[in-house]
């Protein structure tokens, strides 16, 4: 039956003989093969979907969708090792970097917890994998290959203790025992904030904020940098960057952490707009104008930018 198949069969003849079971289901698939030879090989395309959660990981970016996508044991069986440390690592970051406290681990005030009550978790990772099943050299590779170096490992009395480097929002994390004290504005001559142009007006009208996360975030350099592997993301569209000078001699407090991330809690949660020392586009580098100098408005109730008070004062409030 194969055979005697002309290669522009259309799309709907291939339906309509699979529905009468014409077609075999061997035969059937070895003639979705055909699609790409002749003028009429688009015919074949209705029959040939693509994987939804490959094409949804691609549509957002995300070059790691396939690790995200159909989950079981063929999946596992089709991973290579470095997926599955990949994956493994993530799930790490983000259960010690936020959920600890809600999966009842036991933190200490530097961030480390015990690997051993980590591994015990009924969790799995992206690939579906139970953290219960991987090694211990499973773990190091994990933390060693991590490009962002986010993860640290600790052996104290033969036992092994991991932590996320910064990025917490578990709050029994104590910023003195998590991270090393800057004691000079000289130890950074760099230290810059990566952001997005849609968030300026917010970051303008109210400073940077900390948010969920315990501190507000600073890179020792450029993006472009290569010695720079964390404390931004790649994707920024502008920079933002800090006077430490001047933010260290009202006493804001500033740490480094072990993968050279520059964090701070400003003053209660936010670093002021008049602590900016440029704010420049991303990677063009244009330099974006703005007020350092803050007002307070009485009548309205909040700060505004100094650029408004003229206007302000004009409408007599």
């Amino acid at each position: 039956m194969l055979g005697r198949l002309p290669a522009t069969i259309t799309s709907s003849a291939l339906k309509y003989f699979t529905s009468l079971r014409l077609l075999p289901p061997r035969q059937f698939s070895l003639l979705t093969m055909y699609r790409g030879i002749g003028s009429s090989s688009s015919s074949f395309s209705p029959l040939v979907r693509p994987s939804p959660s490959l094409d949804r990981g691609k549509e957002h970016g995300d070059m790691g969708g396939n690790r995200c996508g159909s989950r079981g044991r063929g999946r596992n069986a089709a991973l290579g090792t470095s997926d599955k440390i990949d994956t493994l690592g993530r799930l790490l970051v983000r259960i010690l970097r936020h959920n600890a406290t809600e999966l009842n681990l036991d933190m200490r005030s530097d961030g480390y917890v015990k690997l051993r009550n980590l591994l015990k978790l009924n969790m799995k990772t992206r690939s579906n994998f139970p953290l219960s099943s991987h090694s211990v050299d499973e773990i190091r590779e994990a933390v060693r290959i991590d490009n962002k170096q986010r993860l640290s490992l600790l052996e104290e009395d033969e036992e092994l203790w991991i932590r996320a480097n910064q990025g917490h929002s578990v709050k029994s994390v104590e910023t003195e025992s998590l991270l090393k004290p800057i004691l000079s504005a000289d130890e950074i001559p760099v230290c810059v904030h990566g952001t997005y142009k849609r968030l300026l007006e917010s970051i303008l009208a109210s400073g940077l904020k900390r948010m969920s996360r315990v501190h507000i975030h600073f890179a020792c350099g450029l993006p472009s940098d290569g010695e720079v592997k964390s404390g931004m993301r790649r994707d920024v569209n502008l920079i933002i960057f800090l006077n430490t000078k001047k933010a260290m001699e009202d006493g804001m407090k500033l740490y480094k952490s072990e993968n050279g991330v520059i964090l701070t809690e400003g003053f209660d949660g936010v670093v002021p707009v008049k602590y900016f020392q440029k704010i420049e586009s991303w990677p063009k580098r244009n330099p974006v104008p703005f007020s350092r100098v803050r007002t307070e408005s009485n009548t309205l109730g909040q700060n505004v930018d100094s650029g408004l008070c003229d206007s302000l004062q004009n409408l007599k409030l």
